[in-house]
């Protein structure tokens, strides 16, 4: 105990009083703040999510009345004539997803790794390895459709005659490719925001110690990095989970292509079939839900501090 804590304890004259401490004022004053955010939430997320689990118990009858027919559209696409289509969609999904995240942060941790060095016009690299993140998805696709063209650059470069847009693993790698390409920085942005968090000394007494480059990295850089790292998983692993737009623009779903985000525009809008629809809706929000309640469950003591790790094993 201090000295001040001594004085304030022992109740001399002249001591300053201890604050008062209110129970249960804290914790209404919490929720006063997150209110809004909590009401926004609840009418941009909560309400098209219930609306969707609503739509999905219902048939789908254009031009008359639909009917009740509880689990039926999830059936359809379990175990029935849907089958096949989500399935298909879902194992698509899945290795997008982890080539694309894979390669993302690898390439992202290389880029954090150099933009964090100190050399002339640093400011200017991370400048323009922003660039490609910068440019939307839709000049995305539309840049590295003619670029994968069988006369395109790519395959003057390789020197190849690849058909990248005409075949079922092509096509795929051509997505994951395009998908890296614009998302990396992304990765390497919040990562790069993690190296600026570890202190110089600690590299410094590493040195000291005679630890090589590699060791410094295995031993000092990615164990303090390991919280961002989580993060940027996380967030980059959510949204390769519910891809869209690339796909569509860059292939349309042929050859193998079509995920489940695909899968749900194609049949509540181009078929109009708003009840399966939305029960594929649902399915794909729960299998994204519980990929993250996994990651944070089997993963949350990298996400937190070791301050924070340590207390709440205590």
């Amino acid at each position: 105990m201090t000295t001040t804590s001594k004085v304030r304890a022992s109740g001399l004259p002249g001591a300053p009083p201890l604050p008062k401490r209110h129970k249960g004022g804290g914790t209404w004053a919490a929720w006063y703040l997150v209110a809004p955010a909590l009401l926004l939430l609840a009418a941009v997320i909560g309400y098209p999510l219930v609306k969707a689990i609503y739509l999905s118990l219902f048939s789908d009858t254009i031009g008359g009345t639909s009917e009740f027919i509880g689990l039926g559209n999830y059936r359809t696409a379990l175990t029935g004539d849907g089958a096949g289509d989500f399935w298909s969609a879902l194992r698509v999904t899945g290795l997008f997803t982890f080539f694309s995240v894979a390669l993302e942060v690898a390439i992202g941790l290389a880029m954090a790794l150099v933009m964090h060095r100190a050399f002339r016009g640093r400011g200017l690299v991370r400048a323009s390895v922003l660039v490609p993140w910068a440019i939307p998805t839709a000049v995305t696709s539309v840049l590295w459709r003619w670029m994968l063209q069988p006369e395109g650059i790519v395959n003057h470069l390789t020197g190849g005659s690849t058909l990248w847009t005409g075949s079922q693993w092509p096509s795929r790698a051509a997505i994951v490719i395009a998908d890296t390409w614009k998302t990396s920085p992304f990765l390497a942005l919040l990562i790069l925001a993690g190296l600026q968090l570890i202190p110089d000394e600690l590299y410094e007494a590493a040195r000291v110690d005679g630890a090589g480059a590699w060791r410094r990295f295995r031993s000092v850089t990615l164990p303090l990095l390991m919280p961002s790292l989580m993060v940027a998983v996380l967030f980059r692993l959510l949204d390769a989970l519910r891809i869209y737009d690339l796909p569509q623009l860059l292939t349309g779903g042929a050859n193998g292509t079509t995920t489940l985000s695909m899968l749900v525009v194609q049949s509540s809008i181009q078929q109009t079939k708003f009840g399966y629809g939305s029960a594929l809706s649902t399915l794909t929000f729960l299998i994204i839900f519980g990929v993250a309640l996994v990651f944070i469950r089997f993963m949350g003591t990298s996400l937190l501090p070791a301050d924070d790790e340590e207390g709440r094993t205590a």
